[in-house]
């Protein structure tokens, strides 16, 4: 069933259309003012924006509104770099969607909007809600957070020349970056968003302006949350708005992803949910603790390259099979293929190890080389789909595995100590987005 509500339209008091959505039944009265760059109605085609937006609705009588100048509303979007007309544009779509005070939620260079409303009208705030969001974004000689006036330059020269085709996922959501659906997904946004130029030029005007006298000012309550690891705006730009607004809840999480629908959500909405309402809803889906494995076709681009084309086609066809056959034998459930490797689930811990170390060994019978991660935790069971940190945690294990290695957690060790799988103690690791350092084993000759 299609979740997507209606798309309905406010005036702004210059007579733009602004386009905004309304959803939930929950008991807070939020406006979410979002990104800039991606049209609400292709967003809700991906499967994690759906589930934020189901999280969103459980607990908020939600309106999202889309920018003037973006997806389906008028104007133009360098106007609303203007607050008094950004602002103008809020208090008509509340008014259109008869909500007198709320929850005010901005993400990223959102942020900036929602304090500059916050400020502006303090009695239609009940609440602020800034993700990963900054006051300032260029390096002073008493503020060493953001760019330097020519990495701007080449922010600039990068989104005029790649915008439309993807390139942000690896800055905006890195851990999406081997996923073509959700890559081709984000290059029609972007297309059908905002034309290169106008996308360059909000990025250098918000990252320029400068709202650090006036956080002191701000007088609703706010919670600032923030990614330790994001890319595009750095957690230390989080931190100072934390620091800065009176009273404020600063809140740091794992994960390196700059968009909210991305990455580990449910920890995200958790906190943004207890700050609104005092508690949590019930998760979505099936909490159940299994065993994770991910494959990956080591340097597969040079591989492919090799091969070509029509062989490279040839020796994928026969890799799927090849990893497919071993997940039957040693029953396992392949949840999706990622990129050129596959995620799967099992319920026995060494059975997953086998199947990891018959996937490397039978690789090399085809010509390619093959590694592997196993993981034991928690995950969140969805259709067609699995998700929760552990999962973030099996694919980085994964990715530190040598050409024909299976690297198992700390979790998997314990498990398979009886079982006459041999492990070699590899050291301590940090993984990326992730906290804490983690202990991995090698998989002795698989």
């Amino acid at each position: 069933m299609d979740e997507r509500p209606i798309t309905r339209y406010a005036t702004a008091p210059d007579g733009v259309s602004l386009a905004y959505q309304v959803f939930g039944d929950g008991p807070v009265d939020l406006l979410w003012i979002p990104n800039v760059s991606y049209p609400i109605d292709l967003l809700w085609d991906d499967p994690g924006f759906a589930h934020f937006a189901r999280r969103l609705r459980g607990f908020s009588h939600a309106v999202w509104v889309e920018g003037r100048g973006l997806g389906a509303s008028g104007g133009d979007l360098l106007d609303a770099l203007d607050p008094e007309i950004m602002n103008g544009d809020l208090i008509a779509v509340l008014d259109a969607a008869r909500c007198e005070r709320v929850a005010v939620v901005g993400s990223g260079i959102s942020g900036l909007f929602a304090m500059n409303f916050a400020l502006a009208h303090p009695t239609r705030v009940a609440n602020l809600v800034l993700i990963e969001a900054f006051a300032h974004y260029m390096r002073e000689p008493d503020y060493q957070v953001g760019f330097v006036p020519t990495v701007l330059d080449q922010v600039d020269a990068t989104i005029r020349q790649t915008w439309g085709t993807a390139a942000s996922v690896e800055i905006m959501a890195p851990s999406k970056a081997e996923d073509p659906t959700f890559r081709e997904r984000m290059a029609r946004c972007e297309r059908l968003g905002h034309s290169p130029e106008r996308v360059a030029e909000t990025v250098r005007r918000t990252c320029e302006s400068d709202l650090r006298p006036v956080l002191g000012t701000l007088s609703v309550p706010t919670l600032v949350l923030h990614r330790r690891d994001d890319r595009f705006i750095r957690v230390e730009a989080g931190r100072y708005v934390g620091e800065h607004i009176p009273g404020a809840k600063y809140v740091e999480l794992p994960g390196e992803d700059h968009l909210s629908f991305v990455g580990d959500v449910d920890v995200l909405m958790d906190e943004v949910e207890e700050f609104l309402t005092g508690g949590h809803q019930a998760v979505e889906g099936d909490v159940v603790t299994t065993t994770i494995l991910f494959t990956d076709i080591v340097a597969s681009t040079e591989q492919a390259a090799k091969f070509g084309h029509r062989a490279w086609t040839q020796v994928t066809d026969a890799h799927d099979a090849m990893v497919r056959g071993a997940l039957q034998r040693h029953r396992g459930h392949e949840v999706k293929t990622i990129g050129d490797g596959f995620l799967a689930t099992f319920d026995s811990t060494s059975r997953a190890v086998r199947a990891a170390m018959d996937i490397v060994k039978l690789a090399k019978a085809i010509g390619i080389e093959v590694r592997a991660g196993v993981h034991t935790g928690e995950v969140e069971l969805r259709t067609h789909d699995v998700v929760g940190l552990a999962v973030s945690i099996t694919k980085r294990v994964c990715d530190l595995a040598g050409r024909g290695q299976v690297y198992v957690s700390e979790a998997v060790k314990s498990v398979i100590v009886d079982s006459g799988i041999a492990v070699i103690d590899e050291g301590g690791h940090v993984l990326k987005g992730v906290p804490g350092e983690r202990h991995l084993y090698r998989v002795e000759g698989p």
